[in-house]
């Protein structure tokens, strides 16, 4: 199951805290103890050799160098051009009181004052994420994030690297691609984050993640992987494909809109989601994902300008034939031996698909000569062209294929 990684609770602080801390102490108090029982086995076989090892080291002029502790770390630099671009993202949220009357009444009538008692209630803190200051423009400091982590937000705040906690504002966002640009003010950007290529990835190729994982009590966090593989094609919960790095860099919950950074200190990925276990239940380890900074130059540039990505498409609401029952193939006239493909249930008058003089009951099989298996597929090749392309559709009608030419309109 993929997970994306921003959903940290904090409507109760105290209990998160009280939560955080467990498993900190059960963790190091694992090693400790093991540390203690090894020793204390060690100590019994081995009494004579170890005496004789600490006599060898009280009488030893050895002194640690210095120079090898400074620069031990391969990927410090690269983590010290990035720290403070870095931020977390705190996804506010106004919380009502539950079972009152007054939301009740509301639930049920749409009452107008406790709509205005609602909207003066206090905002807090929902979930936390991470976010990259990555430009500073026009008195303002921009950061990029996922879009699930700022997503229902009534309010969003930034805390800096330097632990200051500011407001943001969303610029825009877009969830095909779970990104969103915020934006703060300028005199609180102490540092912005390059980006690198990512289509210069290669497999086996050191990188590191920077985020706060359970949000920004661990903030600049970093762990440091692989590149696992490039260019991975995975299905989101969208119903679309994206490509995305995968890495064995740790990834865990709040690590979500976080840099994913190779050893020039360049961002070479968006950290967004994981896989936390196989389609039969089989927990997972060491599998993360990360949108490529080459799309996610793209998208923000596009965000900035726009406040919304548009995509083009065909004007048609459709289902793919793998998610229709039997009984309903018949009463829909789909041909028995149709067993991949896009079923047209309508389409929008106004529209181009109309207009080239694609029906309801349709059922696209190919577009531009590639075969379309479900709704994905036919994403993947939509959004490799622009709005206002042409591209050739196979429709297959009463059994029969036809060919239209079909001119994509923007969402």
């Amino acid at each position: 199951m993929i997970e994306n990684n921003n959903q940290i609770p904090k409507r109760k602080n105290s209990n998160s805290k009280i939560v955080a801390t467990a498993a900190i102490v059960g963790v190091v108090g694992g090693l400790v103890g093991g540390g203690v029982s090894y020793y204390a086995a060690d100590q019994m076989n081995n009494a004579s050799v170890n005496n004789a090892a600490q006599t060898s080291i009280s009488s030893s002029n050895s002194k640690v160098s210095e120079k090898s502790a400074k620069t031990s770390g391969t990927m410090t630099t690269a983590y010290n051009d990035v720290k403070g671009a870095v931020v977390s993202v705190i996804n506010l949220k106004r919380q009502s009181s539950a079972g009152g009357t007054n939301s009740l009444y509301s639930s049920l009538f749409g009452d107008d004052d406790d709509n205005s008692s609602s909207k003066n209630s206090k905002l807090e803190t929902y979930s936390e994420g991470s976010g990259v200051v990555y430009m500073k423009s026009n008195d303002k400091g921009y950061v990029v994030t996922n879009n699930h982590v700022i997503s229902g937000s009534d309010a969003v705040q930034v805390q800096l690297a330097n632990g200051k906690t500011v407001n943001a504002k969303v610029v825009g966002k877009d969830s095909t691609t779970d990104l969103a640009v915020l934006s703060i003010d300028a005199k609180y950007v102490t540092q912005t984050a390059k980006f690198g290529d990512s289509k210069s990835l290669q497999a086996g190729q050191t990188v590191i993640a920077v985020g706060s994982p359970l949000g920004s009590e661990y903030a600049s966090t970093v762990t440091q992987g692989i590149v696992s593989a490039p260019a991975r094609m995975i299905a989101t919960s969208s119903g679309n494909q994206q490509t995305v790095i995968q890495t064995d860099a740790a990834i865990n919950p709040g690590n979500s809109g976080g840099a994913l950074v190779n050893s020039a200190g360049q961002v070479i990925g968006i950290n967004s989601m994981k896989l936390a276990q196989s389609s039969d239940g089989t927990s997972v380890e060491g599998m993360g994902f990360a949108i490529p900074s080459n799309e996610v130059v793209t998208i923000v540039n596009e965000l900035v300008k726009k406040g919304k990505i548009t995509r083009p498409q065909l004007g048609v609401r459709v289902i793919a034939l793998q998610g229709i029952p039997e009984g309903y193939r018949s009463r829909l006239k789909i041909k028995s031996n149709l067993k991949d493909g896009i079923y047209v249930a309508s389409v929008n008058k106004s529209d181009s698909a109309a207009n080239a003089g694609m029906r309801s009951g349709d059922v696209i099989t190919k577009v531009d000569g590639k075969k379309v298996e479900d709704v994905a597929s036919l994403h993947s090749i939509l959004y490799s062209h622009k709005v206002g392309d042409t591209v050739n559709v196979t429709v297959n009608r009463n059994g029969r294929d036809i060919n239209l030419k079909v001119k994509l309109e923007g969402n």
